[in-house]
């Protein structure tokens, strides 16, 4: 998202916000949120089937250069998620991040700022950022 976007989602957010105002109730409802997005996404594998997930121990050997490393890694995901099943998982993911935004204004700050600094350390530290 470009700056000029993050910092008008983030005055919505701020426009709308009216009954959770308090840190607590903004920090229980950006946890509540996450869940949401995952709890979307299992009901994709366990109810719907659009996505399946066939996980393993992931293939690493030391030496291995990090582009044949990074091909050699999987996302333990098979198929894609179906028009209903995206809409629900991207409906989840706009809530989370509304409540992310609304964090950010309480403690006042930027979500492009935010943003910013963690590119800036992605750029700067590249893989070894990895946690």
């Amino acid at each position: 998202m470009e700056t000029e976007n993050l910092q008008t989602f983030q005055q919505q957010v701020a426009d709308l916000l009216l009954r959770h105002r308090s840190v607590l109730d903004v920090s229980s409802k950006f946890q509540e949120s996450n869940s949401r997005v995952n709890r979307a996404l299992m009901k994709a594998v366990t109810e719907c089937g659009c996505i399946q997930v066939q996980a393993a121990r992931q293939p690493f050997a030391e030496g291995t250069p990090l582009a044949e490393a990074k091909s050699s890694l999987d996302s333990h995901l098979n198929g894609s998620l179906c028009d209903h099943c995206l809409e629900v998982v991207k409906t989840e993911m706009g809530k989370n991040l509304f409540y992310l935004a609304a964090m950010c204004n309480i403690l006042e700050i930027g979500l492009d700022e935010v943003v910013r600094e963690e590119s800036e350390k992605l750029s700067t530290l590249g893989v070894f950022n990895m946690r």
